[in-house]
Parts: C-alpha cells; structure tokens; sequence
C-alpha cells in the first residue's frame, strides 16, 4: 500500500509542491496520447495537481492518494473525472482502461510490492492498452533522498536489467525504455509498453509458496486466474489442502496467505505444446531471477513439464535435488481435467507435501 507519510507530504504541502515542480514541457505526455489504443478513458495515475491529465485525450481519469492534489486538478484538466485512490490497489473495473500514464508515482511505493501494483493495472487495463511509467534507476527497495526538499517522502529505484523481467512477469510487452538523465538528481527510466492477453503475476515479499504453472491458457487469461478452466483440479486441491479460502482469486491468495503465483512461460496459448525451447529456457531465466529476487519459501511447479523442459527430462514428481536460485522446489502432477490417473486426494497430497518444504 502507499506510505502514509509519503502521502502526507502532498497533502500538506500540494501547493507548494505545484508552485515549484511546475513541469518543463508536455512533449511526452503530448506523444503517448497521440498513441494507438483502444476505446475508452485514459488514466494519469499520481496525477499530481492535473498537467498531465490536461493533454491525455477524453475522458481522462486523474488518479491520486492525496485529496489536496486532486483539488488542485480541475484548474489544469476542468474535463478530468478524478479518483483518489492507492496505486497499490487500485478501485477500477476489469478491462476499464485504454491507457495509463504514470510519471514519477509508482516510485512511491514498496519496490516489492510493485509486482501486485502491476496486476491491479493490468486487470483494468484492456489488451493492447498502452502504457508509460517513469521510474527512478538504482537499486534501493524504499528509501528517501539525501537532498529531497520535500522531505519525509521515501522513493525505490530499479537496475535497468531488473525492467524487462518485471514488466513481463506483469504482464505488459516493453516497446521501448529510455534513460533521462536529470544531474544531479537520479535519472529516470521511461517504460514504454502495453498490456497483453496473459495473466499477471500475483507475488511480493513473505511468500510462503510461489505456485508456478506452465503458462497461461487463453481461457485463464481472459478469466484473470490461473487454473480457471472447469475441471482443473487445482484450485479444488489447494482449498482442500488448506493453502487457500478463496477459490479462483490469486490476490486474496496473495494478501491472505502469502501463496503467490507466477508461470514458467508467460504467452497465453491455447494448447501447452505450441510453447518453444528457447521460451521455456527463458522463462526459466526470469523466474530465477523472480525467485532470487522475493525469495519465497518454496517453489511449486504445477505440471511436470515445465521442469522437464528447463531443467530436467528425467524429473518425476516430488522434491527436486536442483532447487532454484537457493530456494527448494517441488514438482507435482498437472491439474489440468485432461490428466489421466490422478485423483483429487493426489493433488491435495502433493500441495501438502510442497507447503511442508516452507515450515
């Protein structure tokens, strides 16, 4: 969620911060709204006191934690719709965005819970929705800055290497990212992307279990859950073993249970046999980075596959000698209702034997 503290400073000090931040130029925001997208508003999510909203095109949806900033927003956007609300949870219906822009307020928040931040935008946003946020580069989870002259507010900043497996793992296709420089303060990264047809990855810090599927089947994408299909037994196992208690919903599997969710290959497909070696050797890359990186307890991966085409042929079902980046793993059957031979009371057994590996 958003740092009170941080949100208070822009709601003590809004006008100040407007007199003396006043942007250089709207050439970029001028540039993403001239942007192919689809039908529908277009979010300036931290919108600040509105001067960018003023150039997104209509409707416009001026998003902020802070109600002084949004006051401020109808003398720069008089057209703007305006929602105070937290980036981290964002209050917005599925598929209701065409657009976001997002300078500088992503920045405001935990770097790792950034990841659940970019579900929630995913979710609102509609496919092939572009997107631009400006992020700071470094390495720091959330701190403030030695020479801020709005001080209380705590920033994270990113390595550029650590972009595209993020942005991925969220879901969003990076177009493009470029490097401002800004002497002497820290330079900014600008993220150029847009929303595709997958399923976001559902994790943060404190997971106990990360569920790894093989990837995302286009029925699953479209449904926002991972296992959604009638007749995939896992969601029914992972109620039944206890990980979960509430079915299909993989941020309250988050939030209430530290149970996170990611895939091996990210690309929606309908058939699991139209994915690649070269895919399956890169989402192996990214997954180890995503695990080295949060650190779950234990890893589960849903379907022997996926392993048996990154790491092991030969793997069957069970604890794996390999692990991944430190972390044990466990392999267990698919899921899928296709899956001959398994029953039930097998999946349960399994989900239970790979929770076990996190105690």
């Amino acid at each position: 969620m958003a740092d009170r503290a941080t949100v208070g400073v822009y709601e003590d000090r809004a006008g100040e911060w407007q007199a003396r931040r006043k942007p250089k130029s709207t050439a970029g925001v001028e540039a993403f709204a001239a942007l192919d997208r689809p039908e529908g508003v277009t979010a300036d999510l931290g919108c600040g006191p509105g001067w960018h909203a003023s150039a997104l095109p209509g409707p416009a949806l001026a998003v902020d934690a802070a109600r002084s900033m949004l006051d401020m927003v109808p003398d720069h956007a008089p057209d703007a719709l305006r929602c105070r609300a937290d980036l981290a949870a964002l209050p917005l219906a599925p598929g209701s965005l065409a657009a976001a822009w997002a300078s500088r307020s992503y920045v405001h928040l935990d770097r790792r819970h950034v990841p659940l931040a970019l579900a929630d935008l995913h979710r609102a946003l509609a496919p092939g929705a572009p997107v631009e946020l400006h992020i700071f580069e470094g390495d720091a989870d959330f701190e403030p800055f030695g020479d801020d002259d709005f001080t209380g507010r705590r920033f994270s900043r990113w390595p550029q290497d650590w972009i595209a497996p993020l942005m991925e793992g969220a879901g969003f296709a990076l177009d493009a990212m470029e490097r401002l420089d800004r002497p002497p303060k820290v330079a900014t990264l600008i993220v150029k992307c847009r929303r595709t047809r997958t399923l976001p990855d559902t994790v943060g810090p404190e997971m106990r279990l990360l569920i790894c599927g093989l990837n995302p089947s286009v029925y699953a994408a479209d449904a926002g859950a991972g296992f959604a299909r009638p007749g995939n037994r896992f969601w029914p196992a992972a109620l039944a073993a206890g990980l979960v208690s509430t079915d299909r919903n993989p941020r309250r599997a988050l939030i209430d249970h530290h149970v996170g969710m990611t895939d091996l290959v990210k690309r929606a497909t309908p058939r699991a046999d139209a994915l690649t070696a070269d895919e399956y050797r890169h989402g192996l890359n990214r997954l180890e980075w995503l695990v080295g990186w949060l650190k779950p307890a234990a890893v589960c991966f849903v379907g022997l596959a996926g392993w048996r085409a990154a790491v092991d042929r030969m793997a069957q079902a069970g604890v794996q000698p390999q692990g991944l980046a430190g972390v044990p793993v466990y392999v267990m059957p698919s899921t899928s209702g296709a899956a001959a031979g398994y029953q039930l009371p097998d999946y349960v057994s399994h989900l239970q034997q790979a929770a076990a590996l996190t105690t």
